[in-house]
């Protein structure tokens, strides 16, 4: 090992003798402090002027899809330039560039058509965890954006490599990073934080888009891998399965990740020729069982996500075809409502309003009633293709498309 990752290491080890876990009250992960996409929301404004919110920044971003994580007043994303992909932080008041760490990426040809990063930087404590889109797994000193360590997912370990690309974004439990591999033997595999020491790997699944999540079953820790063909729940501890239950499409695309609730419901859904799908889990000893409640071709969620609001699960439904924004009975499937006219979104729950974002860069403001989605205010922000799920702190929204990154101001007056 060089000697000033040695000295790297030894600095964050000494910090602390356990990493924080993962700060709750910014964006410092995929899909916010729970991992889905539901935020307090104090202060955000109930409607906007005609011109949209007030723009606090914009500035130039290469390509990619990689939502912004928000930590202690920096930024972190991921883009792409030329054959390298590029870690950029950011001070959030300004976009100005703190530093940025860039490593050779070539673009494949089957990711000529979308290319770029796609998962979102993990920040705990003074590290920063990126995958990048060729499956070059990093970690770096969040102040400096100096190597801690890294690893080669495909290359190293001999993951699956997918059509496209590699967009699962890692998640932390404990000591450790968790990552989907798709490995012989090494399907999913948990990392050391502070060395990059493999602590497990385990299974034999191909892996899919989307990105694993923790859950609580009946008092077990549960972490939620949604593969190539199945959606498996394992323990984050070791590694061991702990269930598992068919979800497949004729595509291999599963993206959206998975919404899990009270009552022990986990929604999993992907579009093309799949469904929507509600299990409950339950645990008695050391045995999780998987119950299937419902399926539904009424919520196929492609590249955004869901959000579930007590008994009401809400989602862009569709792919390439006619869309449609739906809310489904977690308990029996039935639609409450759909509603045509809203792209393809992703979006942002603060406190029963949603901030979406569609695929053609238009931002709406919406509140779902019981017959609909009541619209407040909608404006055109972007102008590139736009599938990067926004990020939220405080009331400063982060959006950006495939050349751009916009922090918004939502506060109310």
């Amino acid at each position: 090992m060089h000697s000033w990752i040695l000295t790297i290491c030894l600095a964050v080890a000494a910090a602390s003798s356990v990493i924080p876990r993962v700060r709750s009250v910014e964006w410092s992960q995929f899909g916010g402090p729970r991992r889905d996409f539901t935020v307090a929301g104090k202060g955000v404004a109930s409607t906007w002027p005609d011109s949209g919110p007030k723009t606090l920044w914009r500035r130039a971003l290469g390509e990619g899809y990689s939502p912004v994580a928000v930590d202690r007043g920096q930024l972190f994303t991921m883009y792409q330039r030329d054959d390298q992909e590029i870690v950029i932080a950011m001070d959030a008041a300004t976009g100005r560039t703190l530093w940025e760490h860039a490593y050779t990426a070539p673009i494949t040809v089957n990711m000529s058509r979308a290319p770029g990063p796609r998962a979102t930087p993990l920040v705990v404590g003074d590290a920063v965890f990126t995958a990048g889109a060729t499956g070059k797994l990093h970690c770096l000193d969040r102040r400096t954006g100096r190597v801690i360590w890294a690893h080669d997912l495909f290359n190293e370990f001999g993951g699956h490599v997918q059509d496209e690309y590699y967009a699962s974004s890692p998640i932390a439990f404990r000591s450790t990073l968790i990552v989907p591999v798709g490995a012989a033997g090494g399907a999913v595999m948990a990392f050391d934080q502070r060395t990059g020491a493999v602590v497990w790997k385990a299974h034999d699944y191909k892996i899919s888009y989307a990105s694993p999540i923790l859950i609580d079953v009946d008092g077990q820790t549960q972490a939620v891998v949604v593969m190539e063909s199945e959606v498996i729940g394992l323990d984050p501890a070791n590694g061991a399965l702990l269930w598992s239950h068919p979800h497949r499409n004729a595509t291999r695309t599963n993206v959206s990740t998975p919404v899990w609730g009270e009552g022990n419901l986990l929604f999993v859904s992907s579009a093309y020729d799949s469904v929507g799908r509600m299990l409950r889990l339950s645990r008695q000893g050391t045995v999780t069982t998987v119950q299937e409640l419902w399926t539904s071709r009424d919520l196929r969620v492609h590249v955004g996500n869901a959000v579930r609001i007590g008994g009401t699960i809400y989602g862009s439904s569709g792919d390439f075809g006619p869309t449609s924004f739906a809310a489904l009975d977690v308990q029996t499937g039935q639609v409450r409502w759909q509603q045509r006219g809203f792209s393809k979104a992703s979006f942002v729950n603060a406190e029963g309003r949603f901030i979406m974002l569609n695929e053609d860069g238009e931002l709406l403001l919406a509140s779902p009633t019981d017959s609909g989605l009541a619209v407040h205010a909608r404006v055109q922000v972007l102008a590139k293709t736009s599938w990067t799920p926004p990020s939220m702190a405080g009331t400063t929204l982060y959006i950006r498309d495939r050349v751009e990154l916009v922090a918004l101001d939502l506060k109310g007056s």
